[in-house]
């Protein structure tokens, strides 16, 4: 099973590259057909999962994946789950 994984530590202070940071694991895991992306805001005071699972609920955002999951043994992890449909007309190749 394919996955991405976006670690968060870096940028943990910099609010417009954490947005842009998700933004583009979301683009890639749409554009590559995965279907796990694990988040690691780590565990701090937990305002950076916080500020993630704000951008998650976004309406736009929240269209483009299936679901999210958090880590229940390791709450500075969250896993957001894609399911990706076949465009249409095109049978898949057996």
């Amino acid at each position: 099973m394919a996955k991405l994984v976006l670690d968060l530590h870096d940028i943990y202070n910099k609010g417009d590259l954490i947005d842009k940071a998700l933004r583009d694991i979301i683009d890639e895991a749409i554009e590559k057909k995965i279907s796990t992306v694990e988040i690691i805001p780590g565990k701090g005071s937990g305002q950076l999962k916080k500020k993630v699972l704000r951008f998650l609920e976004q309406k736009e955002i929240k269209q483009l994946y299936h679901r999210i999951d958090k880590d229940s043994k390791n709450h500075g992890r969250l896993f957001v789950y894609f399911q990706h449909k076949d465009a249409k007309g095109k049978k898949r190749k057996r």
